[in-house]
């Protein structure tokens, strides 16, 4: 069974420094890589290293850094006769600072990607899972996600943006970090205890058969149901670069799941697999193959 990623491409301009600038700050570079990522093009990256056949549905430009990314998909195994070239609008682009403890900031250029429209997710029949983000227009995803049919929603909802709550009734697994899911909690602060993550994340649950994960860093992940709270445990790793760690864990946790797999099971894999791709640079780039993930696991 297969799975379709509908999503950003975006082009990651990679600044590597020794820490991270502050507001008004100018620290000096130790290096610049021009890497494929998006949140959308690293999710199927993921899930087709994993095993899943993948196909994509995406923008980009007429442009170089279009062509790229399209390369990185291709070599990946991703089925991107679906990505659309406009003419009028730039591929997108992402510009990432990565400090030497691995921690990064990140601004996106959306370019493309802001004009994939309702229209271009109209064929959905016989995919297993549907994998969303929000760095391409919500009434694209609502269009998608209301035309699955049997598919399996899974939709990341990152970054965190208002209009995207009108994309959770329809999603059967949300993904959220811990400050995705204050904001979409209005909670004031960042929840930090397991109990209040776990109350916080039954609050988004519209049915009884959705699922809310959260992921947790080094922590794990934690996966919320109206029936009770499944854990996985973090795994030590020797940290590079932690950019495209959470898009990681959401394509292989849909890989596996397009493959049958319940969804513990799934979750272990994507943790382990977001914890390897920690230990490379760049986004899409660190994606690892399932025999990696096999391996560590």
């Amino acid at each position: 069974m297969s799975v379709c990623v509908i999503g950003s491409l975006n082009l990651d301009i990679v600044c590597r420094v020794a820490e991270l600038p502050a507001p008004g700050e100018t620290v000096a570079g130790l290096g610049v890589d021009r890497l494929p990522g998006g949140k959308g093009g690293n999710q199927a990256v993921a899930a087709a290293r994993a095993g899943a056949p993948t196909t994509m549905i995406a923008a980009i430009g007429q442009d170089e850094a279009g062509q790229i990314m399209l390369a990185s998909l291709k070599d990946a195994g991703v089925d991107a006769g679906r990505v659309i070239a406009l003419p009028d609008h730039p591929t997108g682009q992402a510009f990432i600072w990565v400090s030497a403890a691995g921690e990064n900031s990140i601004v996106v250029a959306g370019g493309a990607n802001a004009f994939l429209t309702p229209d271009r997710v109209t064929d959905l029949a016989g995919q297993a899972v549907l994998l969303g983000q929000l760095e391409t227009p919500v009434a694209t995803l609502r269009a998608a996600f209301a035309r699955a049919g049997d598919a399996l929603r899974i939709l990341n909802a990152a970054p965190a943006l208002d209009e995207g709550r009108a994309l959770l009734p329809l999603t059967d697994i949300l993904v959220v970090n811990e400050t995705e899911l204050a904001r979409y909690a209005n909670l004031a602060a960042v929840p930090e205890t397991e109990a209040d993550i776990a109350a916080a994340a039954r609050g988004l649950i519209d049915r009884e058969d959705q699922t809310v994960i959260v992921t947790l860093g080094k922590a794990g992940a934690m996966a919320v149901t109206s029936a009770g709270v499944q854990r996985v445990a973090g795994r030590l790793a020797r940290v590079v670069d932690t950019t495209g760690a959470g898009d990681c864990f959401c394509g292989v946790l849909a890989a596996r799941l397009s493959q049958g797999a319940p969804l513990a099971e799934a979750m272990a894999w994507a943790n382990t697999a977001a914890g390897l791709s920690t230990q490379k640079p760049g986004a899409a780039p660190s994606m690892p193959t399932r025999t990696e993930i096999e391996a560590a696991l």
